[in-house]
């Protein structure tokens, strides 16, 4: 539960407003700092929060950007596995990830994996360490197109495209240890209530489990209005029986 908890969060990263529908990509540059708020649900009870902001990375370089995410646990679920995590990442436009941090305090583990995203050599260098214990996990390289997203800088991607339902799209896409053509498919249209409100949105599939990113099985569906904002109102991952499904339903959004 914790793993699909915290990668259904990183998903549910938001950006700047986004070029009008029917535009294709706008390759209009991000303009704003946003801050965004999850409720996380799980088996009909709340089971933490997520919060994600983005905003410039320098404000000497307008084309570099930071986004990061803040996941942790609340209630029943943390009194049986306590989740703090926290991840970074920068790119550069157009949506190319240059490098990513996460500090990962799940259960009795604390881990902090770096990732470095070499454009020019066209690799990503991936190193894991467990911090109480002092030591390396993981130290690795592996080739990766010239730009690449992680995960966060993809939905950046998305959201900067006008994907029609029975339309997809392919984004390169790596986390360090694995590099590949991430399909994410445009569903339908469906209109969801929450409590900021009542959104029209498309409903989008990230083929991103079973083999492609990451091993385990799941399914990942986001919601994005269908509006010029493409704001992700809702992002569930589907995990087989005993876990089930996890939501995340977007809360107040921040803007400056």
């Amino acid at each position: 539960m914790r793993r699909a908890c915290a990668l259904a969060s990183l998903f549910a990263v938001s950006a700047a407003p986004i070029g009008a529908q029917g535009d294709g990509i706008s390759g209009r540059p991000l303009q704003t700092t946003e801050t965004l708020h999850y409720s996380i649900e799980w088996r009909l009870i709340t089971a933490g929060a997520a919060q994600m902001k983005l905003a410039p990375a320098d404000a000497a370089k307008s084309t570099e950007w930071l986004a990061t995410v803040h996941v942790e646990s609340a209630g029943l679920v943390s009194k049986l596995y306590k989740l703090n995590d926290n991840y970074s990442v920068r790119f550069e436009e157009p949506f190319c990830s240059t490098d990513s941090s996460l500090d990962a305090q799940e259960g009795k583990k604390h881990h902090e994996t770096k990732v470095s995203y070499d454009r020019v050599h066209q690799n990503a260098t991936y190193v894991e360490r467990d911090v109480l214990k002092n030591t390396t996990i993981a130290n690795k390289q592996i080739p990766t197109p010239p730009c690449v997203a992680d995960v966060i800088t993809g939905l950046y991607k998305l959201r900067s495209m006008r994907v029609e339902p029975g339309q997809s799209i392919q984004i390169p896409t790596s986390d360090g240890k694995k590099s590949a053509m991430v399909r994410v498919e445009a569903q339908e249209r469906e209109e969801i209530k929450n409590r900021l409100g009542n959104f029209k949105t498309i409903r989008y599939e990230a083929y991103l489990f079973n083999g492609v990113i990451y091993s385990k099985k799941a399914s990942m569906q986001i919601w994005l209005t269908d509006d010029a904002r493409r704001l992700p109102v809702q992002i569930r991952a589907r995990m087989p029986f005993p876990i089930g499904n996890i939501t995340l339903e977007l809360e107040k959004e921040e803007h400056s």
